[in-house]
């Protein structure tokens, strides 16, 4: 055994024996690894053990494996590290800036099911045979997806999507270099004059920020529900209620899906109507919600915004047969007022590239929509259209002219 292996052994003793819990008390358990380090100190003088080459390396090893996520406590850490994934032994990737890396770092299957067993304990959630995906999240507020086999082909498949802040308002958008100073001001007026807003993207554009930075402009009057598969959203609004989704159980039961909590989102007095992703059926609901007259945001997957309108007009039909395109496309034209498109790309930075207004016209099954800011020349500009409902900018203090006017 190495020092450090024989440092772990005595530290993991010593926790079992004054029955100290990791995850809850940390400090007392950096306390114990630095007492077992001076002792084994101690005692290598005499001979009898090897040294320690590292003593400050050797405590931080030991720590994140008793009480982190072992060799991937590091990557969390690591402020640069947007997200982590396992596919197998020796393939554990990571992604800085919007770009993948292979690191060096090698798991073996057992630590890797040890890894996610300690990741579940606490969540409530389970991943075995009968539920072999699971979706939950960390204490860190990282979000912790897990595929095992016989769905995957040999390995545990794991993806940690840390939630790294590196925005909180529109302001701080712009001084990173994803929106626009004239886009920002017409965003923050429309969040304000209560219009429906879809924020839309591809995996890893950015849609979860740009969606907390349009909630951070929330006149703080307002309550505000929110509604998550998992817990990513971090809105500064005061009345604010975050819900998630719940798993059925070992006896397949007591499942909460997200159409049942945007039904009882309605139900809670809500200002302001958030869906953190629509997926599935739950867009007919959030139309429903929207169409009885919450002003609300929302984000999905998309490759263009008016690719994301059409998807509104899809999505709504897995609620059953009864529902058809003849109630969807007009019901989307009046609801959604402003989408919003965010993409990476090629150097890993995420901008908005369009801004669309959906002027609340449609036609058979086509929704109308008009371009509001365009990239053009890799600039993000304002372009000829004009938003639908001028008068709740005016009733919200904002001469809608000039707002637009400023990014001409």
């Amino acid at each position: 055994m190495t020092a450090v292996d024989i440092v772990d052994a005595e530290v993991r003793e010593l926790i079992r024996r004054r029955g100290l819990d990791p995850t809850r008390e940390p400090a007392a358990v950096r306390r114990l690894i630095d007492e077992v380090l001076a002792d084994y100190s101690d005692r290598a003088l005499t001979g009898t053990l090897p040294a320690l080459a590292d003593p400050t390396g050797a405590a931080r090893t030991v720590y994140d494996t008793v009480a982190g996520l072992g060799p991937l406590q590091r990557f969390l850490d690591d402020p640069e590290v947007e997200e982590i994934w396992v596919n197998g032994p020796g393939r554990v990737f990571v992604a800085r800036r919007g770009r993948s890396e292979l690191t060096t770092t090698i798991l073996s299957a057992g630590q890797a099911a040890d890894l996610v067993e300690r990741m579940l304990k606490g969540t409530g959630r389970r991943v075995d045979l009968s539920t072999p995906f699971v979706d939950a999240m960390l204490p860190d507020g990282s979000r912790l997806h897990v595929v095992i086999p016989d769905i995957t082909r040999r390995d545990l498949a794991v993806n940690i999507r840390k939630f790294v802040i590196r925005a909180a308002s529109l302001d701080e958008l712009v001084g990173l270099g994803t929106l626009t100073p004239p886009a920002a001001a017409f965003l923050e007026a429309t969040v304000v004059a209560g219009l429906n807003v879809v924020v839309s993207g591809g995996t890893q554009a950015g849609k979860t920020t740009l969606l907390n930075c349009l909630a951070a402009a929330i006149p703080a009057s307002e309550r505000v529900i929110s509604c998550e598969e998992v817990f990513e959203l971090k809105i500064p609004a005061p009345d604010w209620v975050g819900m998630q989704t719940r798993q059925p159980n070992l006896e397949g039961t007591g499942e909460i899906p997200l159409r049942r909590l945007v039904k009882e989102a309605l139900r809670m007095r809500p200002s302001r109507l958030i869906v953190g992703e629509v997926r599935q059926a739950e867009c007919l609901d959030l139309l429903i919600a929207l169409n009885s007259g919450v002003p609300g945001m929302a984000s999905l997957h998309a490759n263009s915004a008016r690719e994301a309108v059409t998807k509104l007009c899809t999505l709504p039909l897995l609620a059953g047969e009864n529902v058809t395109t003849g109630f969807v496309v007009p019901t989307v034209a009046s609801c959604v007022d402003v989408v919003v498109h965010t993409e990476v790309d090629g150097r890993g930075q995420r901008r908005v590239r369009e801004i669309v207004g959906v002027t609340g016209r449609s036609e058979g099954t086509v929704v109308e929509t008009a371009d509001l800011y365009a990239t053009r020349a890799g600039r993000l500009v304002r372009a000829e259209g004009y938003p639908p409902h001028p008068e709740r900018f005016e009733r919200a203090g904002y001469d809608l002219a000039a707002v637009l006017g400023a990014g001409s």
